[in-house]
């Protein structure tokens, strides 16, 4: 796993580009300890380097070393199709419990 440091340039261009919140999916990672591909993520933060630090939707946070790996943001759709799923989710949990109580 050997890449070329990114200038300062690059750096600040990811950071932009990948601000804290960022929703990503990845598409593949040369580690021995890869987070599976497909496997998709919140961006915490780029550190001084320029790698990407997320938190795995599995839990997981392995970082992101973006001249070596490879990976891309979702789409707006993409966005909008998680926070459909996110809320139905939340309504048949919040049915569930109430189900549980009576």
């Amino acid at each position: 796993m050997t890449g070329r440091e990114l200038t300062q340039k690059e750096i600040a261009e990811v950071q932009l580009n990948y601000p804290p919140g960022t929703r990503i999916e990845l598409i593949y990672m040369d580690d021995k300890w890869a987070v599976p591909s497909g496997t998709r993520g919140t961006v915490k933060f780029v550190d001084d380097s320029g790698q990407l630090h997320p938190i795995w939707d599995n839990g997981r946070t392995l970082a992101i070393v973006p001249e070596i790996d490879s990976f891309r943001k979702l789409t707006e759709l993409e966005l909008q199709e998680e926070q459909q799923f996110k809320q139905q989710d939340q309504g048949e949990q919040r049915d569930f419990l109430e189900v549980q109580s009576l």
